[in-house]
């Protein structure tokens, strides 16, 4: 977004917290532990949560210590799963994607936003969708959804039932501009298949779905619906696939983020940890992003 980290950690800190009113609303412990890394308090998990962008990688990168760290928790018999709301791609693409960085994820150890937004989608109309995303990850995964890419055309935007957002690599102000103006003249059911404001891509963060949502919001009379974390739907499809024996007290959620990652890890009635020198807030002061927004993780690690 900018050349200064710092900035676009400030920036994307008061972004999330102006959007509060439509995040949960869960209460928060007074304190919190502090530990270096994730093998420090290992053995008061059974099961392990964690984000991806941040916590296992930056961008294109892994995260350094985080293949090791996977495979030291399941060699001592813990179940790990990602819980991501990276949304562009299918389950498929996920695995592709991690697979590049050195990671063994299968499958059944990933849960995306995608799973209760597709979940949602099939409880309701057959619409056809706008469908905001980058074209070069394809209908992978949503090629039995009525779809039309939106771009350029303003036409596209009006002749839709509903819109969904998965991805904004493409996405630019002018496309935003015509979502908006369709959306004021004939509002319709807004999906939002991944609510983060932002995400770290590189040195920097990049503006992700839910900045763009919450701007609809802002604007519009319609009031989007959204799929993953910090919203209670991801977790059930977690929890699901985790099965009935899981215990909540064994389970933390680990994450870069404190209005995603922690904000939804509570709100699910789990442990959570905050990762803090990688991710969203490696450049913030970590003590007042927590005072400022009331958001208290069970634990602030330094690293994975």
């Amino acid at each position: 977004m900018t050349d200064d980290p710092a900035a676009d950690t400030d920036w994307a800190f008061h972004a999330y917290e102006a959007a509060r009113s439509r995040l949960p609303q869960p209460k928060f412990a007074d304190g919190f532990q502090v530990a270096d890394k994730l093998s420090d308090i290992a053995d008061h998990f059974d099961t392990f949560l964690l984000d991806g962008f941040g916590v296992l990688n930056v961008g294109k990168a892994a995260v350094p210590g985080a293949i090791d760290c996977v495979e030291q928790l399941r060699a001592q018999g813990k179940k790990v799963v990602l819980v991501t709301n990276s949304a562009s791609t299918s389950i498929s693409g996920q695995v592709e994607r991690y697979a590049k960085l050195g990671f063994d994820f299968t499958h059944k150890d990933i849960v995306s936003s995608r799973d209760p937004t597709l979940a949602a989608i099939e409880k309701s109309p057959r619409y056809t969708w706008g469908l905001v995303a980058d074209p070069v990850f394809g209908r992978d995964g949503i090629d039995h959804l009525d779809t039309q890419f939106l771009t350029d055309n303003s036409v596209d935007y009006d002749a839709v039932d509903a819109f969904l957002l998965l991805g904004c690599t493409a996405w630019d102000e002018a496309r935003q501009n015509m979502l908006e103006h369709s959306l004021r003249q004939n509002p319709r059911p807004v999906y939002v298949g991944n609510p983060d404001i932002a995400a770290p891509v590189g040195g920097s963060l990049s503006r992700q779905p839910g900045y763009y949502a919450h701007r609809l919001a802002d604007v519009t009379d319609v009031v989007p619906q959204f799929f993953g974390k910090p919203f209670f739907n991801i977790y059930e499809h977690v929890f699901t696939r985790l099965g009935p024996d899981y215990d909540p007290e064994r389970t933390v959620m680990v994450g870069d983020t404190l209005h995603t990652d922690i904000l939804g890890g509570r709100m699910a009635g789990i442990k959570t940890a905050l990762i803090t020198d990688y991710g969203v807030l490696s450049k913030a002061d970590i003590n007042q992003a927590v005072k400022l927004s009331g958001i208290v993780p069970d634990y602030i690690l330094s690293r994975i």
